[in-house]
C-alpha cells in the first residue's frame, strides 16, 4: 500500500505494509537518538525513528505501537531507510542483513577515480572514542567491509560513482574513498571539500523476497 506523504513528516514514507515502512531520509536528520540522558529526552529527539513512532501511534502517546530499528543512515546520508513495525521482523532482517537485502548508493568524490569501477576491502575498526573509523589489519580486531563502485560521469574536478555495499560497517563508504584518496564531497569528517551538504545518498533498497519484488528507490538530483 502505497502512502503519501504527512504534513507532521519531514519526509516521505515511500512504502508501507503491515511489516515495514520504507522512508526517504532527508540529509541532517539522525536515524535514531543520540547518547541523551533520561527516555523523555530520548523519544522527543527529532530522530526518523522518532517521528515513526509518533506516525504509527496516530497521535495517542499512550500507544505501545512503534518502529524497531533496523539499520542506520550517518544523519548527512539521504535516501531510503527501512524501518521494521514489530521486534519479530526486525530481527529477522538485522540477522542475516547483508543476505536479504541489496543496497545502492551514489556518491559524488574528490578527484578522477582510477578506472572505471573497482572494489575497496579491508577490515574496519572505530577509534576507542567511537567518532571515527579506519582500516586496520586483519588481526587487529576490525571487521570485514567490502564496496563495490563503478564511475558514472565526472565533472569539475570531482566524479559521480555509485556505490554497492557488500557488508554495512558503520561510515563503510566515507572511509574507503576517503582512504583511496577521493573522500566524499561535503564529507569534512573524513578530509572532504567543504560543500553545502555531504553528497553521498542511499539511492536503492532491494529485499531479496518474492512479497517485495521491486526496488525500493529515492532518486536524487544532484547527478
Amino acid at each position: 500500500m502505497k502512502v503519501q506523504k504527512r504534513h507532521r513528516l519531514p519526509f516521505e514514507i515511500l512504502f508501507e505494509d503491515d511489516d515495514i515502512i520504507v522512508i526517504d531520509k532527508p540529509a541532517g536528520l539522525l536515524t535514531t537518538h543520540t547518547h541523551l540522558a533520561g527516555r523523555y529526552a530520548r523519544e522527543t529527539q527529532p530522530t526518523a525513528e522518532n517521528f515513526l513512532t509518533d506516525y504509527v501511534r496516530k497521535g495517542q502517546w499512550k500507544s505501545i505501537r512503534r518502529v524497531w530499528l533496523v539499520h542506520r543512515l550517518d544523519r548527512e546520508t539521504s535516501g531510503v531507510m527501512m524501518f521494521a513495525k514489530s521486534e519479530r521482523v526486525a530481527d529477522f532482517y538485522r540477522s542475516d542483513w547483508a543476505n536479504l537485502t541489496e543496497k545502492t548508493y551514489l556518491a559524488r568524490v574528490r578527484g578522477a577515480m582510477d578506472g572505471e569501477c573497482g572494489v575497496f576491502e579491508s577490515y574496519l575498526k572505530e577509534d576507542r572514542d567511537g567518532y571515527k573509523v579506519r582500516s586496520v589489519g586483519p588481526s587487529a580486531g576490525g571487521r570485514l567491509a567490502k564496496t563495490e563502485w563503478r564511475t558514472l560521469s565526472a565533472a569539475r574536478g570531482t566524479t559521480l560513482v555509485e556505490v554497492k555495499l557488500h557488508s554495512g560497517r558503520k561510515n563503510q563508504i566515507r572511509v574507503h574513498f576517503s582512504e583511496a584518496g577521493h573522500p566524499v564531497v561535503g564529507d569534512v569528517k573524513y578530509g572532504g571539500p567543504k560543500a553545502e551538504r555531504m553528497y553521498l545518498h542511499s539511492l536503492e533498497l532491494r529485499i531479496k523476497s518474492p512479497r517485495y519484488p521491486n526496488p525500493f528507490r529515492a532518486e536524487v538530483d544532484w547527478r
